[in-house]
């Protein structure tokens, strides 16, 4: 296992979206991060039955998404394009059904590469199914094995990419986020998340290596996007969410470490981060990802991106054509622009724009500006364990949030001030894993199975 103790990359200015120091090379003739910044389209069906009796008519749904993607790609001419398709949970839970939509959509992709030239991968994102169950079983049981049966059968069947949005740590950090317990979020996301990412993502290394599939990336979706829509419905502080976002960042670079190599999920606002520490590309997504969830960082979220996402978007008619049409269209021009930026050696000025047009509108878009993800990526190498870097990385975004108010460009509202404090004291305090694990594992033994995180 690799572990970072620098970063890759000088300053945050060498970072670039289109560009990462390790392009991956995957699907039919794409390369990702070598210059050139491609759109990813996520899609899903519409709300319909997913089970083995259904599956003639979710092919054919899914088919029918696929075909129309990939012609309004051919229309628009773009350099490449990377398709998502995202488990829903009865998708993992019947591998068979997942594996098959897998299946066809790579003989698609093939008919387009091959009878109009046009590049493409396939990132196959499967749901991690293993928090149905309360506590959840982690390393052991039935979902533990479908997971894992289910990257099998999909890379096997045609994936370019393996990807997960898993859940290892989440039955705390839940609980902690609502009753913001700064221990409990801190033994959720130090202690027990970069516990599972170990696990899972050796096996998910292993496999990839079986099947001559790219191990591409996780993401804390399910803990800082939970924060940030959380916070945005005034649930719990802004500055919270965003320490949290900085926090998760630890337990995505587990995968890297483990042996993926990118690109990051596209809801993984931690790319940064990982890109800065890491050098491998990154998926990221913005305002064109307004169809899924609503956000504060629709321009600056692009500053760095090797792929420009939509998040999801389901298969329902608009004026002028079904919704993933749509969505892929606007990240084509999204890219566009960006790939035009880059030919003509203006990049740096676009990136500043993508940046200062968002960086002090919210703690949010603060939080994951290239410079702000460059410090806190240096917090993060400097320390030694999972937990020492999960820690250091929530202290330096305390203080990063603290230096942007007193330049007076950074504006908190007065009833937050107290929570930033707050998190810096309890942060402080609970300075070993084994305090931490003390007071956690008597707080909530009830919701979680140390055994099933090898504690």
């Amino acid at each position: 296992m690799r572990m970072w103790n620098k970063l890759v990359y000088e300053s945050h200015e060498q970072m670039m979206f289109g560009k990462s120091l390790h392009p991956v090379k995957c699907g039919f003739g794409i390369t990702i991060g070598d210059g050139t910044v491609l759109p990813e389209v996520n899609y899903t069906v519409p709300p319909m039955e997913v089970s083995p009796e259904k599956e003639g008519r979710i092919l054919q749904e899914y088919e029918t998404i696929v075909q129309g993607v990939l012609s309004r790609m051919v229309t628009l001419q773009v350099p490449g394009v990377i398709l998502e398709f995202e488990h829903a949970p009865q998708m993992t839970t019947h591998i068979e059904i997942g594996a098959r939509v897998t299946e066809q959509t790579k003989k698609i992709m093939k008919e387009y590469y091959e009878n109009h030239g046009l590049k493409s991968a396939l990132r196959s994102t499967i749901c991690d199914i293993r928090e149905q169950e309360r506590p959840p079983q982690i390393r052991h049981g039935k979902s533990v094995q479908i997971v894992l049966d289910s990257f099998k059968e999909n890379a096997r069947l045609g994936a370019d990419m393996l990807s997960i949005e898993s859940i290892g740590g989440k039955e705390i950090n839940d609980s902690a986020l609502m009753e913001g317990d700064i221990p409990g979020i801190l033994f959720a996301l130090g202690v027990l998340a970069p516990r599972d990412m170990h696990f899972l993502w050796k096996n998910i290394v292993e496999i990839s290596k079986e099947f001559n599939v790219v191990p591409a990336g996780d993401t804390a979706c399910g803990f800082a996007n939970t924060a940030m829509v959380l916070a945005d419905k005034n649930y719990l502080p802004g500055v919270l969410a965003a320490v949290v976002r900085a926090m998760t960042a630890v337990r995505s670079l587990v995968a890297f470490e483990e042996g993926a190599v990118g690109p990051s999920k596209d809801c993984a606002y931690e790319g940064p981060v990982i890109k800065a520490i890491t050098g491998f590309p990154i998926s990221m997504e913005g305002k064109s990802a307004a169809c899924a969830h609503f956000s504060h960082v629709g321009n600056i979220a692009a500053a760095v991106c090797d792929l420009w996402s939509n998040e999801s978007v389901q298969n329902v008619k608009l004026l002028s054509g079904f919704a993933p049409e749509v969505f892929s269209e606007i990240l084509a021009y999204d890219c566009r622009l960006m790939n035009k930026a880059l030919e003509t050696g203006v990049e740096k000025e676009f990136l500043k724009l993508l940046v200062d047009s968002d960086i002090y509108q919210s703690v949010h878009a603060f939080i994951i500006s290239p410079q702000v993800s460059f410090e806190i990526a240096k917090a993060i190498v400097s320390g030694d364990t999972d937990f020492e870097r999960t820690r250091l990385a929530g202290i330096r975004s305390c203080e990063l949030i603290r230096k942007g108010m007193e330049d007076n460009k950074l504006n908190i509202p007065d009833r937050e001030l107290n929570w930033l404090g707050m998190i810096e004291d309890q942060l402080a305090l609970y300075s070993t894993e084994e305090s931490i694990v003390e007071y956690a594992s008597s707080k909530y033994a009830d919701k979680v199975t140390l055994s099933e995180y090898g504690l």
